[in-house]
């Protein structure tokens, strides 16, 4: 079986946890035995029997696709819908039926990033929650999707006990508006809560980060950049307090599952991603009201020494990679 890797984005651009899934899925399933490569679009002669896309492709890529009797598997992330209510899923099923029976032409459907959901071999989702927003919203059957968890790494799984030494909660991720990073900051000095952030941002002339960076003041609100060797940053989770997180959306959230590894209590936003992953065995933020967050967070905080991380299912790459492959296995019927 050879499967070809492709992704619409290039990590130069915008790195993060779906950099992170690429490259680790990659690597399992080469460690399991698959011949895996990436795509490489200057080659005509290369050969697969399967693209496993990560992400969304235009309709047209899929079309060409199976012309050739290539299948393509979809990995995506469906962060934000996931996590909008029931209702709000219904309404936008009701909008895309709507737009699939007008008379508008295909050519101008077929820009719709949405279309690749429905002219794909198999969609792969993280979470029970997008599996739920992809039928409610798309029509799509049980048999089209597919559920595989993200993993961790072996140093993650066997980080062994925290030490818990530090006054600080941690936060870890990109320093960007979607991660709440500047609210976050802002919270903590209300609160005076201390916060250690661990990122960068995309691009240091973003206007975005040059203000969260008004906010540090190495006390409550510090900050470490950008941490790429898993051993350093294993050391500086298992040194924190906790962990806290206050983005606007998740699905996996690979963040906050190396925190539960490395054995810290969590507090995170009151989403359908965080209630499927953690239930009752995480902490949570009530509500966006300033009074509200700040309660959580010093309640939170203050509470930390007694507090145990979440006791939850923790999968490898290589759970990961064997779960990829029945998928794969069962497009190309073997």
């Amino acid at each position: 079986m050879k499967v070809l890797i492709d992704h619409s984005s290039p990590f130069l651009l915008a790195h993060g946890g779906f950099q992170i899934q690429i490259e680790k899925t990659s690597q399992a399933l080469t460690e399991l035995g698959v011949d895996v490569e990436y795509i490489r679009w200057w080659d005509g002669t290369q050969k697969g029997d399967l693209i496993h896309f990560f992400g969304e492709p235009r309709t047209d890529y899929l079309r060409r696709a199976r012309a050739i009797n290539l299948p393509v598997v979809l990995t995506i992330l469906m962060s934000e819908t996931c996590n909008r209510s029931d209702h709000r899923l219904k309404m936008q099923g009701a909008i895309v039926r709507t737009l699939l029976k007008s008379p508008i032409g295909h050519g101008i459907l077929d820009q719709l990033k949405w279309k690749a959901f429905l002219e794909n071999d198999r969609i792969i989702v993280g979470l029970a929650a997008e599996k739920k927003a992809l039928k409610a919203i798309y029509g799509l059957s049980d048999s089209q999707i597919r559920i595989v968890p993200l993993g961790l790494s072996e140093t993650y799984l066997h980080a062994g006990p925290p030490t818990r030494c530090e006054p600080h909660l941690i936060c870890t991720g990109t320093i960007t508006a979607v991660k709440n990073s500047l609210e976050l900051a802002k919270l903590a000095h209300r609160a005076q809560v201390p916060i250690q952030f661990v990122g960068k941002p995309y691009h240091l002339e973003d206007a975005y980060w040059k203000t969260f960076q008004s906010q540090i003041d190495g006390t409550i609100v510090k900050y470490v950049t950008h941490v790429s060797n898993e051993s350093e940053m294993i050391h500086l989770l298992q040194r924190a307090r906790g962990f806290v997180l206050m983005s606007d959306y998740e699905n996996w959230c690979l963040s906050a599952h190396e925190a539960v590894a490395c054995g810290l209590p969590i507090l995170v936003p009151d989403q359908k991603w965080s209630r499927e992953r953690f239930g009752e065995k995480a902490h949570y933020f009530h509500g966006r009201g300033r009074t509200e967050n700040s309660k959580a967070i010093k309640d939170f905080y203050d509470r930390c020494p007694q507090l145990k991380a979440p006791d939850i299912k923790l999968f490898s790459w290589h759970e990961v990679a064997r779960s990829l492959i029945e998928v794969y296995s069962e497009v190309l019927h073997l």
